[in-house]
């Protein structure tokens, strides 16, 4: 319910497909009647579809009338034509040709519409001569000394065959009798027939093969011409079927792909939001299981379940509708198997559901044991642990694959029994139909229809089996996915944000600042309170831990304060858009990040459209000019993924000079010039100071020598500033700074 809302891009994809899919089983539902007609009419039946004759001979009218009622009689008169030999039908065919045997002069021919087609009571006269032939072999097996009464079983069918099948030209002498016989007898036979309306009809249309033996029409051709119009028809209905197939797989695909798409790019720009407090919610190696393992899931629940879960209804009620009218007494059998099917379905659900949701975990833990291990593979190879993460991937790998083999296992046990119950279902429906067969109150064909009808309402419950064992995988999947979705962002633009002083460029300030992480017992930050201006460096350092680098994230608002103000520019940074804080803030993080590119890209990543001579001044004032001009390529060289392909120093240079570029009014270097060597410490520093003179400028760092020279230095003791003021002052008021300093520089240093 809750990925409704993605659905709506492709609801006319969707219905469209839906459409498909009725076309598709209305073909699947039609074929197994087709398939039944041409067993029953036209190998049976010989081709012959109707009880009533469409030409009969003069003794042939006498003999089928004789036995019929008078309301029967006259429905035959109003629809048959006494015709000859030389008369002509509608398509201009001599009936002299098509009745080459007729031995009367005359002959009957029944009457059709304008489009050729049988008339309105079509039904009503096999219904009359159906019941007239049945009535005739019910008082010739009474006549008959050595024939028994037929019973309604096999033999009764055998002998009514045996009865039908001799040569009707030797009947017509029994016609005076027939009409000799008492009322009583006659409406006896008819009673008896007309408890048997299937018997009836294959009466009826034996006499009628009777009738064209008589009059010499080509039965051989009939039947062929009968097999070969049902099965171009069911060509037609396969190729229609087949065709909406292809369709709805198509808009199947579309809808699923599209879904997918937009999925990861909703996911992709929330994480892009995030502020640190969701990242530490999130892992990063969730995050990347959620963006494709999960989606994914949902993709593949979508591209079957539009294709399944929409048809198998369909052609589950359309099947059950037709093998109903095939053969109601036999519907227990689709009772019976449909019951044992939805048992199965529920016992297999119960065991592999808790199991689905555990490999959506294992696979987040796999995931990040692996990430844990390419990012670290350096130190983990330094300290010899390669053995180590070796089992503990080992470990994780097992517990995955040990859960994905039971539920395969379950599946595995699934589809074979399904197909057991599908194949004694089948054993049952012969065994049943062939008793029934046997009673002449079913034939073959309906038999065989009924039977691929139950495989299709099977099927329609194997079909929806398989959905109710991929959609609580992808529900999982869904629900991981919609988390991330419908995370609250901690930090986002105002609704009314407010504008920047324009006289106040790069004044930053914190007001009583508190802060505590999210979980946390105890703040991290109390009552930090200074002023950073442009034209003077401010530093701040302290022992690990201390909060320094917190003071770096909240003032590019990676964090929101806890209590207290942080003003840039004399505003309230919360007041204003994220995007316009941070394009005055240059930020050089504690980690240099580099991205898969060029030198050139990396540096003008903040500032895509810089001219090359700012980013060549950018890079200068990076000492980073040196290293790239050795490099064949310069600003073209490539950077790898993560900068692997540069050394630590050459990282941070590059992506100081990527903070530089901006040419921003404030500037935070977070600890960025740990991996520098003194020399090329002392001349960036200076760099600094002589090329972004109006710029305030804020070093978090760990050595002393690197702020030294600022103009105000900020020492930090468990979230608390102990001490502040320049490098002399702070050696002698302040014992945590002289502490520190007094761990890295000389006695002459410090004098």
């Amino acid at each position: 319910m809750k990925f409704a809302k993605q659905l709506k891009p492709f609801l006319g994809g969707i219905l469209l497909a839906i459409v498909f899919l009725f076309t598709q089983a209305f073909a699947d539902l039609n074929l197994p009647n087709y398939m039944s007609e041409i067993v029953n009419v036209g190998i049976q039946q010989s081709g012959i579809e109707h009880a009533a004759p469409d030409a009969l001979s003069e003794d042939g009218m006498r003999l089928a009338t004789t036995l019929m009622t008078d309301e029967e009689q006259r429905l035959v008169e109003a629809n048959y034509a006494p015709v000859s030999a030389t008369d002509k039908n509608t398509e201009g065919e001599l009936y002299g040709s098509l009745y080459p045997a007729a031995a009367d002069p005359q002959y009957y021919i029944k009457k059709t519409n304008d489009g050729g087609k049988p008339s309105a009571d079509s039904e009503a006269l096999d219904d009359a001569f159906g019941a007239a032939s049945l009535t005739l072999v019910h008082l010739m097996t009474e006549m008959a000394p050595d024939m028994q009464p037929p019973t309604g079983d096999a033999e009764a069918a055998s002998q009514a065959e045996q009865a039908t099948n001799i040569d009707v030209t030797k009947l017509y002498p029994m016609i005076p009798m027939l009409h000799s016989l008492p009322e009583s007898a006659i409406q006896e036979a008819r009673q008896l027939a007309a408890t048997d309306p299937m018997m009836q009809k294959q009466t009826g249309i034996l006499f009628t093969k009777a009738f064209y033996n008589e009059l010499g029409v080509d039965l051989g051709a009939k039947q062929t011409s009968y097999i070969l119009k049902v099965g171009l028809k069911m060509l037609g209905i396969a190729l229609l079927g087949g065709l909406a197939t292809v369709i709805v797989g198509f808009l199947a695909s579309r809808t699923a792909t599209g879904v997918a798409r937009n999925l990861r790019t909703q996911i992709f720009a929330k994480v892009e939001d995030f502020s640190k407090r969701e990242f530490d919610q999130f892992s990063t190696a969730s995050l990347i299981t959620r963006c494709t393992n999960d989606v994914n899931q949902v993709q593949q629940v979508l591209l079957i379940g539009i294709r399944m879960m929409c048809y198998a209804p369909i052609l589950g009620i359309g099947g059950i509708i037709m093998a109903v009218n095939k053969s109601a007494s036999m519907s227990w059998i689709i009772a019976l198997a449909v019951v044992i099917l939805l048992g199965m379905i529920i016992v297999v659900m119960t065991i592999a559901m808790p199991k689905f949701k555990l490999i959506q975990k294992l696979m987040d833990k796999l995931n990040l044991v692996s990430r844990e291990n390419l990012n670290g593979l350096m130190v983990i190879r330094s300290v010899g642990a390669q053995r180590h993460e070796t089992e503990r991937f080992e470990q994780t790998n097992t517990d995955l694959t040990q859960t994905n083999l039971f539920v395969n296992r379950v599946m595995v046990f699934m589809f074979p029994t399904m197909m057991f119950i599908m194949n004694a279902v089948t054993l049952l429906i012969v065994w049943v139909g062939a008793q029934r067969i046997a009673a002449s109150s079913m034939q073959v064909g309906d038999m065989m229809a009924f039977m691929q009808y139950v495989m299709q309402i099977l099927m329609s419950f194997m079909m929806v089996s398989m959905m109710f064992i991929m959609v609580p995988r992808a529900a999982v999947s869904a629900g991981r996915i919609t988390e991330v979705l419908e995370t609250e962002i901690a930090i986002s633009d105002p609704v009314e944000p407010q504008s920047f002083d324009p006289q106040k460029r790069g004044v930053l300030e914190f007001k009583d600042v508190y802060f505590r992480y999210e979980g946390a017992e105890e703040d991290a930050l109390r009552a930090i309170s200074f002023v950073a201006k442009p034209g003077q460096t401010t530093a701040i350092i302290g022992s690990t831990g201390s909060g320094k680098s917190t003071i770096a994230n909240l003032a590019l608002r990676f964090y929101d304060v806890s209590a207290g103000e942080i003003q840039l520019d004399g505003v309230d940074i919360r007041h204003v858009k994220l995007g316009d804080l941070r394009a005055k803030i240059g930020y050089a993080p504690q980690q240099g990040l580099l991205l898969s590119g060029t030198i050139a890209s990396n540096v003008i990543y903040g500032k895509p459209d810089a001219t090359e001579e700012e980013m060549k001044w950018a890079a200068e004032v990076a000492q980073a000019t040196e290293f790239i001009s050795e490099k064949p390529e310069q600003f073209e060289a490539p950077i790898s993924q993560g900068g692997s392909n540069v050394s630590g120093g050459q990282k941070q240079r590059l992506t100081i000079a990527r903070a530089l570029a901006k040419r921003p009014d404030a500037l935070i270097f977070d600890d960025s010039f740990s991996a520098l060597d003194f020399r090329t410490d002392a001349r960036l520093r200076q760099a600094l100071k002589e090329q972004t003179a109006n710029a305030t400028m804020i070093i978090v760092a760990q050595r002393v020598s690197t702020i030294m020279h600022a103009e105000q230095i900020l020492v930090l003791e468990k979230g608390e500033i102990v001490g502040r003021g320049t490098h002399r002052e702070l050696l002698q008021q302040c014992p945590e700074y002289r502490e520190i300093a007094s761990s890295q520089l000389s006695k002459e240093e410090l004098a």
